[in-house]
């Protein structure tokens, strides 16, 4: 048994990531030159406008099981074209450029021979037993070809390529071609619908049958039927000759069948690779099969059909290697291809679209909850749920799309040519739409929601493993943020060297106690200050002022959030001591993340601080977003309600927004609400938004809440906040956040009086009446 290629595509790619990076910055290079953004783009051979032909869902390689791909047939056509993309591959050469030309040729090749055969009065095929044996061999070879099915035609022979082989050396090129003719039109008849296929895959045959012939003819040797080469003349010096003339005809047949069916692409694909090695062993059997079939056909030439079993058991060794090595890239639970096709599928694309100034797009796409699933129904139950999930994703794929799967409940989609980043992502939202629509399982009725992260070539990365980590990274952003769909947006991306290197600085900084806390007044109307936020800055020595949503996204999606959270927290409580210490009693705000919420003992840390810097709970307030109750609902509610148990009161942040809801609002211990700046911000210009900040008050006030508005800019606002019964507002009309000098000397201007607005900035009749105040 020969050895198969299980191992090959695993062995091999990191070989060609390190190629690929290389071939990635030449790339880079080139897509820095282009100006502006890719336009559209018309395929070759399609109508302006037009969308390309669809590829088969399994792409390029990887026919789905059963299912007929491009093959070769015939005398010896094996293999390397078939493990190249299908036959809709616009990398082709269409069928009337380059393939007739090699028909053409191959025609040509024979007609010359049959030519010379009949001038010369030379026997076209052996007669007497050895023709007849001969025959049947060359019969019992088309009913082996014919009974291994159209499922495995594809995948190549070696016995034909034997047969023929052995007709070149014995009989010289004239019986040979009729020998693979034969073959050709056989198999060909009951293939029916490829005979286009079957002509091309029979004239690169007759090709390698001519250099055969040639290199024959160079060492002086021409047999016909007449007066063949038989083996009682060979010597020590024929091997070579022998070892020569099967490496032309090898060599020329693949390489076409490579030209006309192979990628245009660097490096070799994986399961080009592992053809190749398919190859080397046929070649290795043809030298060792073919010689001896002259033998035979000399000595005893009705032994010849014997030499049927040793063939038929290389065609069957060899498409059990060819099978074996596709199942590495196959998942064995649904059948679609893998992560290890899809990289090299990708790298494919990337060529192709950067060819003809396109762009690629590539989707992951995860379950939401799959995990309650098996828990709940069990392991078995899953795998039936996936099942359908992988039909249904089939159905749904846009035109021309790919899909694969990458391990668990995570898939991707290929589109090898996308037209825009709004149409990616809008492919993506109908392949969500299409996963979260009921499903049938063993009488339940499951709704399963699916998140997608989107990242498109060029405009994300410029090769395969930087385009799926991307749209990895986009897609889990869509599952943190529950917004279905999301496109890559490198400021969101954690990994990237500008933002690991603003990561360590952070760090950094937070030991070295560089990062700053300002604090902005919230006021009620009646002037009294009502509490303040601590908001954080940070100034980079070399990049300046860091935005702070900037390096707060940073610290979330690295695990550094934490590590704020307390630096916060310890600046804040110390600020608040040394302001009771000089009698100003106010509280102070800090937001804290979901994250926050979900570490273990994270109640029992603020209490611990609360302690030490003497500060009562009463004056810390933290600010949180319904988000702590998204990822651990329980978790979240027990930390919640061991806060409220110290005395720390709890405000719900940017209410409005996300997902807020009646249900948070009651298993949410918080004692204030505050209305997103986005509402408040056309509070005076847009009747709806009055109209949600109206009834957000109600609300509120119905639940025993206090209201504050955040980004309160101008006095019409303020106005009709108080209109509405809001309880406080926080603005710039107020106060900027300040540093800690300038907020105490804020606090202390305002005293017992409070904040009052400017007399120029109040209205008529305020103005009017001096005990009115802001």
């Amino acid at each position: 048994m020969e050895p198969t290629e299980s191992a090959a595509p695993d062995a091999r790619l990191p070989l060609r990531r390190l190629s690929g990076a290389w071939w990635a910055s030449r790339r880079a290079a080139r897509l820095s030159e282009r100006s502006g953004a890719v336009g559209p783009v018309v395929i070759p051979g399609t109508a302006p406008g037009a969308t390309p032909a669809p590829r088969s869902v399994f792409g390029a390689g990887l026919p789905p099981r059963g299912v007929p791909g491009p093959g070769t047939l015939g005398a010896g056509v094996a293999g390397l074209g078939s493990a190249l993309p299908g036959p809709h591959d616009r990398r082709r050469p269409p069928w009337l450029s380059l393939p007739a030309v090699v028909v053409t040729a191959g025609a040509l090749v024979l007609g010359a021979g049959l030519t010379r055969a009949f001038g010369g009065r030379q026997a076209l095929f052996p007669s007497g037993t050895t023709g007849w044996s001969l025959a049947l061999l060359t019969g019992i070879i088309v009913g082996h070809l014919v009974a291994l099915g159209r499922g495995r035609w594809w995948g190549g022979t070696g016995s034909g390529a034997a047969l023929t082989l052995a007709a070149l050396l014995l009989y010289g090129w004239v019986p040979a071609g009729m020998v693979s003719l034969t073959v050709v039109v056989l198999v060909g008849i009951a293939r029916l619908g490829r005979w286009r296929q079957g002509i091309l895959h029979g004239a690169v045959d007759m090709l390698g049958i001519g250099a055969g012939a040639l290199v024959l003819a160079a060492f002086g040797r021409v047999p016909t039927v007449e007066t063949p080469w038989t083996p009682e003349s060979w010597t020590a010096y024929t091997a070579p000759q022998v070892v020569l003339v099967a490496a032309a005809y090898l060599l020329v047949t693949r390489l076409l069948l490579w030209f006309l069916q192979g990628p245009r692409s660097e490096g070799l694909p994986t399961v080009a690779r592992t053809a190749l090695v398919r190859q080397g062993l046929l070649a290795a059997a043809l030298l060792g099969i073919a010689p001896l079939i002259c033998v035979v056909a000399v000595a005893l030439p009705v032994l010849l059909p014997l030499f049927s079993i040793p063939l038929i058991a290389l065609d069957s060794t060899l498409w059990i290697a060819r099978a074996r090595a596709e199942e590495q890239l196959r998942d064995p639970l649904t059948g679609l291809p893998n992560r290890q096709w899809l990289l090299e599928r990708t790298w494919t694309a990337l060529d192709d679209a950067e060819r003809i100034g396109a762009r690629s797009a590539l989707m992951l796409i995860d379950l939401d909850r799959f995990r309650s699933v098996n828990d709940t129904l069990g392991h078995l139950a899953g795998d039936r749920l996936l099942l359908q999930i992988a039909e249904r994703l089939r159905l749904a794929l846009p035109r021309g799309a790919e899909a694969a799967r990458l391990g668990g409940d995570e898939f991707a989609v290929l589109l090898p040519v996308a037209d825009s980043t709004t149409s990616a992502s809008r492919a993506a939202r109908n392949l969500v739409a299409a996963l979260s629509s009921p499903l049938d399982l063993d009488g339940l009725t499951l709704v399963l929601e699916a998140s997608a992260g989107v990242a498109v070539f060029p405009d994300h990365a410029p090769d395969a493993e930087g385009l799926l980590r991307r749209a990895d990274v986009a897609m889990y952003q869509a599952k943190r943020d529950r917004t279905g769909v999301e496109v890559y947006e490198s400021k969101r991306d954690s990994n990237t060297p500008d933002r690991l290197g603003l990561l360590g600085d952070l760090r950094r900084a937070l030991d070295a106690h560089e990062v700053q806390l300002h604090y902005q007044p919230k006021v009620r109307f009646d002037g009294q200050v009502a509490g303040l936020e601590a908001l954080v800055r940070w100034v980079h020595p070399e990049r300046g002022k860091v935005p702070p949503d900037e390096f707060i996204a940073i610290a979330e999606s690295s695990g550094l959030m934490p590590h704020l959270t307390e630096y916060v927290l310890e600046t804040a409580l110390g600020q608040v001591a040394r302001w009771r210490a000089q009698g100003l009693r106010v509280p102070v705000a800090v937001n804290v993340s979901p994250r926050d919420v979900h570490t273990p003992g994270f109640a029992g840390a603020v209490a611990a601080r609360l302690a030490r810097h003497g500060v009562p709970a009463g004056a810390l307030q933290l600010e949180i977003t319904e988000h702590v109750l998204l990822e651990d609902p329980q978790r979240a509610a027990d930390t919640l309600a061991a806060l409220t148990g110290h005395g720390v009161k709890m405000s719900l942040d940017d209410f409005g927004t996300g997902y807020s809801s009646l249900v948070h609002l009651r298993r949410l211990p918080v004692s204030e609400l505050k209305i997103d700046r986005s509402f408040v911000a056309r509070l005076a210009v847009d009747a709806e938004d009055a109209e949600i900040v109206r009834c957000t008050v109600d609300l509120a006030h119905s639940l025993g809440l206090l209201v504050v508005a955040e980004g309160v800019e101008d006095d019409e606002t303020w106005e009709r906040l108080r209109d509405l019964r809001c309880d406080a507002v926080q603005g710039w009309l107020v106060a900027a956040a300040m540093p800690p000098e300038e907020t105490t000397a804020w606090l202390l201007a305002r005293g017992s009086r409070g904040w009052q607005r400017p007399r120029a900035a109040l209205p008529a009749a305020a103005a009017d009446d001096p005990g009115r105040v802001g």
